[in-house]
C-alpha cells in the first residue's frame, strides 16, 4: 500500500511532463487565434510620432496588401523582427507602425539604429488603438487586405519562416498578391 502512494507523484510528474512537452512541440502551427481576421481594421487612434506621416484611416484601403505592426523600443523580440520588417518594406509592401506604449525618445534611437519601415505610423501611449485591435503582447503584426479588412494576425516577432507559412498562405488564400521574396 506505501509503495503506490510513492508511485502516485511519479505518475502526475510524468502527465505534467507529457502535457508540456505536448505543448512546446506545437511549433508554428500552435498560433493564437483572432476575432478579427475578416472583418475590417479597426479605427486608427494613434498621435503623431517622428518625423513620419500620421497613420489614417485611409491608409489601409489604399488598394493594395499592407501590414500594420505593433512594436515598442524596450521589445526584444521587436528588434529581431526588425531586419524582416526592413525587407518587407524594401520590397515595395508598405509598413505602418503603431509605437505601444513607449518613451518617444527611445524610439525613435530604435528607428536612428536599425532603420525606419514605417510609411507612415504612430504613438500609442495608453494603448486604445492596441486594445481596439486585440493586442495583448508584442510585436503584433495584422495583414491588410486591399480592401482594409485583416487577412492574418502574426502574434509574435515576423520571421521568415511564418512569412511563407502564414502570412503568404493567408494572402493566397484571400486572392491577394504580394510582391515580398526573400533574400
Amino acid at each position: 500500500m506505501t509503495r503506490l502512494f510513492y508511485l502516485i507523484p511519479v505518475l502526475v510528474f510524468a502527465g505534467f511532463a507529457a502535457l508540456v512537452f505536448n505543448g512546446m512541440r506545437g511549433g508554428e502551427n500552435n498560433t493564437l487565434p483572432s476575432t478579427m481576421v475578416g472583418k475590417t481594421a479597426p479605427k486608427i487612434s494613434v498621435i503623431p510620432f517622428s518625423d513620419l506621416p500620421t497613420l489614417g484611416e485611409a491608409d489601409l484601403k489604399s488598394g493594395q496588401v499592407s501590414l500594420v505592426n505593433f512594436w515598442a523600443s524596450w521589445c526584444a523580440p521587436c528588434r529581431a523582427e526588425h531586419p524582416n520588417l526592413m525587407a518587407i518594406s524594401e520590397a515595395g509592401v508598405p509598413v505602418f507602425g503603431v509605437n505601444y506604449r513607449d518613451d518617444p525618445a527611445k524610439a525613435q534611437a530604435f528607428l536612428n539604429e536599425l532603420g525606419n519601415p514605417y510609411v507612415a505610423g504612430g504613438a500609442d501611449p495608453i494603448a486604445r488603438m492596441a486594445l481596439d485591435w486585440g493586442v495583448y503582447g508584442l510585436p503584433e503584426t495584422f495583414v491588410i487586405g486591399s480592401d482594409g479588412k485583416i487577412i492574418a494576425r502574426v502574434a509574435g516577432p515576423v520571421t521568415q519562416r511564418n512569412i511563407k507559412s502564414r502570412i503568404e498562405t493567408a494572402l493566397s488564400s484571400a486572392g491577394e498578391t504580394w510582391s515580398y521574396r526573400a533574400n
